[in-house]
């Protein structure tokens, strides 16, 4: 039996950094069925109320994310996941230096195709 997926072994150093506006950069990493991305946030970055059709897990690696989120305000810390579910509008700010990594259930195209105009206020 024969596969046509392959194994792919990526450091991250060698992601490409993007920078969305003067307080969020964003890395991403596309396998078959979803996306990580490390998203690397100044205090007082804002991610302006969205929703999107795509499963989204958050892990805090460093720093705090406040979010609203199904009517409630959630502070994520270093070492807290969040799980949000398709299409239920949140948004997030950053309460100090934080850097995250997403998972999408599937990739987001937004991203991909480099439409997320939410994210790229301020430019």
């Amino acid at each position: 039996m024969s596969s046509t997926s392959e194994a792919k072994y990526i450091p991250w150093n060698s992601v490409e950094r993007e920078k969305l506006n003067p307080l969020i950069d964003r890395e991403m990493l596309v396998g078959q069925k979803l996306m990580l991305a490390r998203v690397i946030m100044k205090k007082g970055a804002h991610v302006p109320l969205h929703h999107h059709h795509n499963e989204q897990v958050t892990y805090i690696l460093e720093g705090a994310l406040k979010f609203a989120i199904d009517g409630k305000e959630i502070v994520v810390k270093a070492g807290e996941v969040l799980c949000i579910p398709s299409n239920m509008p949140h948004e997030a700010w950053a309460l100090e230096d934080t850097i995250d990594l997403d998972v999408f259930d599937p990739p987001r195209e937004d991203w991909l195709s480099k439409t997320d105009a939410y994210l790229r206020h301020g430019r």
